[in-house]
């Protein structure tokens, strides 16, 4: 009955799916205790052992070292490395690592000198009395990871399970053939192994500790019972021999039961594993100061004479400690690193020992068996009934040597723990692990890319946004200063209108600006007008001084009537203020009937213009005499001038009529219109066969006469003035009068020009009774000067 309630007491074993029974090959190597070997001539210490990035370097070439300083700074998951004796840095470059790649990492060469003194170390008596956290650091500082092959940082494992981890599994099993150095181990120094798991138990602050060791260890079981004697803090469990029970997964589901979830950690369900190797490092690293820098490591096969476990410093070549088990290689020699299932083959002897190594297998041709080839897979499901993780192999198999890496993550080949199972199984002789391996990296590798380009699209949306921020800073910017510039030129505006009120007000003038709207600027349009139509006309007369008129670009007389009428209706827009002041009965000009009206005229002038054979079929026509007409124009411009030097006859005739300017305009509209049809009447005089021929002589001779009497009337213009009985002049006759003679002047040149004498002679013999240009523009600029000095008259009188 006590036997029973005994065997219920006892905690329950759970098993996994899957698993196999290779030989195990142990005995080789476990029955001689530890040693020591000699230091080797040089230490290749790589700066990368770990799951990680590889710690900055600290040292220099030609520094001296002791042995446990640090060669790295650490950092997150960046462990620093250690020197593993006292000597000399005499290189820092890129050398061949334990990796099945066999590429070249960075790495520190060391020189030992011999004496092997180690740096200053911090011993602690009683970890309990430290906070947890400087434990962790302790661990850290010691640059311990995971000894059982997977090298995870302890101290990074250790911070995510300071909370809700409950059980915490020291892994014993060692479960693959040929390796024996944890059972070895906890042979020699299983006091310090579980002083180690209390220390990790009281940084986890965990619940249970669980041992757990195969049942092929019955020397380790020994000893591990003989050092806990009666404490229970620690539970030693046997559980049966089977591949892979070392496995975190399997171990965690023997010992406990539970599952770890697909993705997920052990300690989501509450569990953390660590090492044996692992806890005899935490051990030294926080009791005795000492930082992880050799470990154990099997020297096993068949082509080794002294199998045995040995403690290899960090950074040892293979060859040396090979070297020192009685190394026999055959011609085409093999030497594993790790087990014959787990391991690689090293592409070199001279690479260094690390961290993670904990066995160098060495077999001999016989041991190995020989190479069979692969072939063809036969669907037989042995690989799928050993696998322990519980996956399909096969369908493994070919998306990874179809490159189908979506398919393959649907299988969870991300589960896989590369234990070669299912490889040992394959009848086919397939090496289903290192297709897995291969899979896995291009996997890693393509996440590695897309977590790049996920990193670089992020950085350009927030450039983006920066970018579009700061745009709308500066439109936001550009607008307020905009806002503020107009404000200014509002205000500058609004300053101007004061000053030109102020001014017009200081001279008895009064302005009146509707609220919002601009001021009228028709006299200033009107001046700037007359000044152009000046130019032309001044353009004109020089043409006309040199050049005949048929060769003149633009007709001098039409420009000068151009040029008098801009001028009149610039003076007029001028003038309007004064004259309705002057005239309160007046009727006011309305701009838009004014403008309607010069719309009219011009539209006539341009009919006529487009009707220049009417005068042709009129035979009735009265011919003009071009003779009389300068006659008539040389005494318009003397009328004028004798009105202009007249500025008080209509001052002294109260009863003389007001001038209407609306009338004025119509009748200066007229007055063009008719101008412009007098010049486009050539064949007048053709039709009237009758006219007496225009002699130039007698032109010019009358012109001459024409310019005395208009210089003999500015003259009696002053005596005028002092005779107040003296007739006034009406400036709208003169100027009527003057645009007529204007008119007659054009009509008889374009006359000269169109009826040259039949019988004329050359230009060599200057007999010939035709119209001398010359003269024509003379008189036509006379007209010009009277009708100025009749706008001006008009003006005055207003």
């Amino acid at each position: 009955m006590r036997n029973l309630l005994n065997l219920f007491k006892k905690s329950p074993l759970w098993d996994f799916a899957g698993g196999i029974h290779p030989p195990e090959n142990k005995t080789q190597s476990n029955g001689s205790p530890l040693r020591a070997l000699p230091l080797p001539p040089r230490f290749i210490i790589p700066l990368k052992q770990h799951i990680g990035h590889e710690g900055e370097i600290r040292v220099s070439v030609g520094d001296h070292v002791l042995r446990g300083e640090p060669l790295t700074f650490g950092s997150g998951r960046m462990l620093p490395v250690h020197a593993p004796t006292s000597g000399t840095v005499y290189a820092i470059a890129p050398h061949m690592t334990a990796h099945p790649s066999g590429l070249a990492e960075m790495a520190v060469f060391i020189t030992p000198d011999g004496e092997d003194r180690w740096c200053e170390r911090e011993t602690l008596a009683d970890y309990r009395s430290v906070e947890r956290s400087e434990l962790v650091r302790k661990v850290f500082d010691a640059g311990i990871a995971g000894l059982g092959g997977a090298g995870f940082p302890t101290a990074t494992k250790l911070r995510g399970g300071l909370r809700g981890v409950k059980t915490l599994i020291i892994n014993a099993a060692e479960c693959e053939p040929y390796i024996t150095a944890d059972d070895r181990l906890m042979q020699d120094c299983a006091a310090e192994v579980l002083e180690g798991s209390r220390i990790l138990g009281w940084i986890l602050q965990s619940e249970t500790i669980l041992l757990g060791i195969e049942d092929n260890k019955p020397e380790a079981i020994a000893a591990l019972r003989q050092a806990l004697g009666d404490a229970r803090d620690i539970t030693l469990r046997v559980i049966p021999t089977k591949y892979p029970s070392g496995g975190a997964k399997q171990l965690t589901k023997i010992l406990t039961g539970k599952e770890v979830p697909h993705g997920g950690r052990s300690a989501d369900i509450g569990v953390l594993m660590q090492n044996v190797g692992t806890a005899y490092a935490v051990k030294r690293a926080v009791m005795d100061g000492e930082p992880l820098t050799e470990r154990v490591v099997t020297l096993t096969g068949d082509a080794v004479s002294q199998p045995g476990n040995v403690w290899g410093r960090l950074g040892t070549p293979v060859s040396h400690l090979l070297s020192h088990a009685g190394f026999s290689p055959s011609p085409k020699q093999m030497v594993i690193m790790g087990g014959p299932l787990m391991g690689f083959t090293l592409p070199n002897l001279d690479v260094p020992m690390v961290k993670i190594t904990n066995c160098l297998l060495a077999p001999s041709l016989s041991e190995m068996g020989q190479e069979e080839e692969e072939k063809g897979c036969i669907r037989c499901s042995a690989c799928a009934d050993a696998c322990p993780a519980g996956l399909l192999p096969q369908q493994l198999y070919w998306f990874s040597q179809g490159g189908d890496h979506d398919k393959a993550r649907a299988y969870h080949i991300d589960d896989c723990i590369e234990c070669g199972a299912c490889a040992w199984v394959c009848p086919s002789n397939i090496p289903l692990v290192q297709y897995y391996r291969q899979e896995k990296a291009e996997i890693r590798a393509i996440d590695i890319e897309a977590a790049r380009t996920a990193e670089a699209k992020a950085r350009f949306e927030a450039r983006q946004q920066r970018l579009e921020k700061e745009k709308l800073a500066r439109e936001a910017k550009h607008q307020q200063a905009k806002r503020a510039v107009s404000a200014q030129n509002s205000d500058a505006i609004q300053a101007a209108l004061a000053r030109v009120k102020a001014k017009q007000a200081a001279a008895g003038e009064e302005i009146v600006v509707q609220a919002g709207a601009e001021p009228d600027n028709a006299a200033i349009i009107a001046q700037r007008a007359a000044r152009k139509a000046e130019a032309r006309a001044r353009q004109a007369e020089q043409q006309a001084e040199t050049q005949p008129v048929t060769r003149q670009i633009d007709d001098p007389r039409k420009a000068a009537v151009e040029a008098a009428i801009a001028r009149a209706k610039a003076k007029k827009a001028e003038q309007k203020p004064d004259a309705a002041a002057a005239t309160p009965d007046a009727e006011p000009v309305d701009p838009r009937k004014a403008a309607v009206e010069a719309a009219i005229a011009r539209a006539k002038a341009k009919k006529a213009e487009q009707q220049p054979d009417t005068a042709a079929v009129t035979p009735d026509a009265e011919p003009v005499d071009p003779r009389k007409a300068a006659v008539e124009a040389a005494i318009a411009r003397a009328k004028a001038k004798k009105a202009e030097q007249q500025p008080g006859a209509a001052a002294a005739t109260p009863d003389a009529e007001p001038v209407d300017p609306r009338k004025a305009a119509v009748e200066a509209a007229i007055a063009r219109a008719k101008a412009k049809k007098a010049e486009q009447q050539p064949g007048a005089a053709a039709a009237t066969p009758d006219a007496e021929p225009v002699d130039p002589r007698k032109a010019a001779v009358e012109a001459a006469i024409a310019r005395a009497k208009a210089k003999k009337a500015e003259q009696q213009a002053d005596s005028a003035a002092a005779t107040p009985d003296a007739e006034p002049v009406d400036p709208r006759k003169a100027a009527v009068e003057a645009a007529i003679a204007r008119a007659k002047a054009k009509k008889a040149a374009l006359q000269s020009e169109n009826n040259p004498e039949p019988d004329a002679p050359s230009d060599a013999t200057a007999t010939a009774e035709e119209l001398d240009p010359r003269k024509a523009a003379i008189a036509a600029a006379i007209a010009r000067a009277k009708a100025r000095k009749a706008q001006q008259t008009e003006a005055q009188e207003e």
